[in-house]
Order: C-alpha cells, then structure tokens, then sequence
C-alpha cells in the first residue's frame, strides 16, 4: 500500500493532537523516569519493574495486567479501547537493562561509581542518571507520558491504544535465568493478548526507521597444548593457543569490517564486533591454557538469513586456515536472531514519516544506517508492521560522570524526550481516530 499522498491532519485531528500534546508534562515523564530507574530490572529479573507500570498504568487509566513468566521475570499489557472499528496500535518498549552491576560485572565492564553504572537513580536540573536510564527506561516513562497525555485529553479513539512492555529485551543469554534474553519476553507477551494491528517502539537515534537487525553470536576456539612457564619456547611438544588467537582476532576484525560492508542494504548496515577472549586461569598463570575462545555479535541485515550468515562465517575460517594452516581452530554459531522489516510504504511508517517532519519541519530523507537491535525484529517477524522513532543521542555535556563507551545508556536529558513524544502522539491520533479501511486494512 502505497501512502505517500495519504492526507495530513484534518483540522479535528490537529485540535485533538493540540489538545493531547498540551497534556505531556515533563515533570511527570521526569518523575516517573526517575522512580522506574531506581528499581533495579537487570535481564531475567524484571518482575518489581514490570509489577510497578502495571500498577502506574492502571492508575492512568488504562486496563492493565502483569504476566509473569518466572518467579523473577514478567511482562506489562494495557489497553484503552475506542469506539471500535479501528486499528490496534501498541507503544512497546522492554523494561529490563543491559547489565546487573554487581561485584563480578563491575570488573568486566570497567564500571567505577560513574552515574550511569549505578543501579539506582539519580537526579540533576533536567537529567535522570542510573542503569538504563536512557535505554530503555526513558522508552517506558516517554510511552507512558503519551499514553497518560492521550487519556487526559479525552481524545475519543475508534481504535485501541495498547502498551506493551516486556523482560528479556536486551541482547542477552541469562542462563541462570531460564535463558532470559534474546527477545523471549516480547515472543510471550504476543502470544499472550499482545494482538496489534501496527506498533510503535521508541529507541536513541533521531530518525525514522522501517527495520532493523538481527544478531549472530559466533565463537571460535583456537587449540594448543597445556603449556608450563618453565619450558623453553621452543619445546617441540608445547603449541600456545594464546599467541596465534592474536592473528586470529586481526583476521577476524578485517572481516567483521568486510562483512558489514557487503551486507549492507535498505537502512541497516549489520556491524559486528569482538566481544571477548576467554583462556587460562588466573589463579594458576604458569600453565599457559590448551584452548583460547573468541567470541563475537554478528548483526544480521533483515534480508539475510542466519544460516546465511553462518555459511559467510564458515567461508571466512575456511579461508583463515588456508593463509594460516598451523592454526588449529574450530568454530559455533550458539545463538542468532533474525531481523525483521516493515514495508516502508505501510501506512505506520508513513504515518511516522509524517509526525517526524511536522515537528522536525524538514523533509525526513534518508536516516543513518542502523546496526542496533531491538525487539522491534521480533515484533516485525510475528507479522505486527513496526515502526521506530526515536531522539538525539547521547546528550552532550551530562552534569555527572558517564562510563560507557555507549554514550551513556543510563544518562537522559528529559526535554530531548519531548519531540519524539509529540511525533509519536502525531501516530496515535493519525492511527486511532480513523476506521480499518482507511489504515489499509
């Protein structure tokens, strides 16, 4: 369905859409932001967070429940129904962060007290500070906000405003945790009443996009022998795993970079990078270790498969050992997810298209390429055409010390939250004061 000449707002629809962005308080977002970030949601373990917004949301007036999916991990649905006739649009975001911050992951990830590697919040002028502060909890105060704003302003809809929010968002495999992670709570949450006719998610970046990535996580092991620091280097029976697993990672980063390069296409270029490298033991460093693994995220562009991607991965080790037949190797794919797209001539896409650039008042032309990944792919995959707005990102000069190599993902600057709001709510009322018919539905 070709959209592109559908209409602008009628002048009902501009005083609704007046009348509804009059009601979005940034105090309130900023409240809200900052009581969500202050309980801690690491992956798997999202339940008092999930719990709260059902609660928030049910206050708001909407008709909210929380899912459980274990003990420690669950979902949010709401719901306000219109008149009928319309479209189900959803707000969507997950609710769980990135990371747990305690002592063990303190090392790995360098944290030192910075205001974004905490797992509570903090409040500075117009800033919110504190573990996902910006992605995703951000998403969840600013979806909430519109969602409040709309119900205040007495907006009648023919659709159905629902908000979703779920565990298991970040690109994660908790296996302590029933394997959390990996877009398994939003696969729950829509196999359980989440039934939209279009969706909308919230993600850092100030475009609109139609897609996004998958990811491939790969891990190649690199084999020696058990060494002992008191043997000369050239002892015939001792074969490090370590040093060469240095050429490995230089051939590997040359690839990554090719790869990205030759799958780009549509708005997503699928980078890839070097997670890690895991041999020895430390506690025990005069035994160089039989094996050194190398792990890696691929991303995957929406029209590529993962099995694709393997096959790309296995050409390049095969190549890898032709140039370099005294390493001995082997490799896996232990986890992958497809991307997903939305046809960019669908009528949300369009919709958002239209909200971006009554704010932005510019054409919208051609965004960044994307290697990000959300639970957008699997929403799309499950046949609901999303579309992902987003704001400028990070925002420079926070009053308190950041970490991240990220920019800051627990770091928000809550009027840059503001305009995405008001493109969004262009959305809501374009969408839902409207019959199927008129959706192309």
């Amino acid at each position: 369905m070709n959209t592109s000449s559908r209409p602008s707002f009628s002048a009902q629809q501009q005083a609704w859409y007046e009348q509804a962005c009059a009601r979005i308080d940034p105090k309130r977002l900023q409240k809200l932001l900052f009581e969500i970030v202050d309980i801690h949601s690491p992956t798997g373990a999202a339940r008092a967070a999930s719990e709260f917004m059902a609660r928030h949301l049910a206050e708001v007036g909407m008709d909210a429940r929380y899912q459980p999916m274990t003990d420690t991990s669950g979902n949010v649905l709401a719901e306000v129904r219109g008149s009928g006739g319309g479209a189900t649009l959803m707000l969507y975001s997950p609710i769980d962060t990135h990371l747990e911050l305690d002592e063990a992951e303190s090392q790995w990830t360098g944290a030192k007290g910075e205001a974004d590697m905490q797992p509570r919040a903090q409040m500075l002028d117009d800033w919110v500070f504190g573990l996902g502060a910006s992605n995703p909890k951000a998403m969840v105060a600013t979806l909430t906000e519109i969602a409040t704003a709309l119900i205040e302003a007495g907006v009648p809809l023919t659709g159905d405003l629902m908000v979703g929010m779920a565990d298991g968002g970040m690109p994660v495999d908790i296996a302590s945790r029933q394997h959390s992670g990996m877009s398994n709570g939003v696969l729950h949450l829509l196999n359980r009443g989440a039934a939209a006719d279009f969706a909308v998610i919230m993600k850092p970046w100030n475009w609109v996009y139609n897609e996004e990535p998958g990811m491939g996580w790969f891990k190649l092991r690199v084999h020696g022998t058990l060494g002992y620091a008191g043997v000369p280097h050239d002892l015939p029976a001792f074969r490090s795993s370590v040093v060469p697993a240095a050429t490995v990672i230089q051939e590997l980063q040359a690839w990554l970079l090719d790869y990205a390069d030759r799958n780009t296409s549509g708005v997503i270029k699928p980078h890839g990078w070097i997670a890690g490298v895991r041999s020895g033991d430390p506690q025990r460093p005069a035994f160089p270790s039989a094996i050194t693994e190398i792990f890696l995220d691929v991303r995957i562009n929406p029209r590529t498969t993962p099995a694709d991607v393997k096959a790309q991965f296995a050409a390049f080790v095969d190549t890898l050992r032709e140039r370099h037949p005294d390493i001995v190797l082997d490799w896996e794919m232990f986890g992958s997810v497809p991307g997903g797209t939305t046809d960019p001539d669908n009528w949300i896409v369009a919709s958002a298209k239209r909200g971006w650039e009554h704010i932005e008042q510019r054409p919208h032309g051609v965004p960044d390429l994307l290697g990000g990944q959300t639970d957008g792919a699997a929403l799309r995959r499950y046949g609901v055409p999303t579309v992902r707005l987003g704001w400028p990102w990070p925002a420079p000069n926070p009053p308190l010390p950041v970490a991240e190599g990220l920019g800051g993902m627990g770091a928000t600057y809550v009027p840059d939250l503001i305009p995405c709001a008001h493109k969004i709510m262009y959305v809501l009322i374009d969408t839902l004061t409207r019959k199927r018919h008129e959706l192309g539905l």
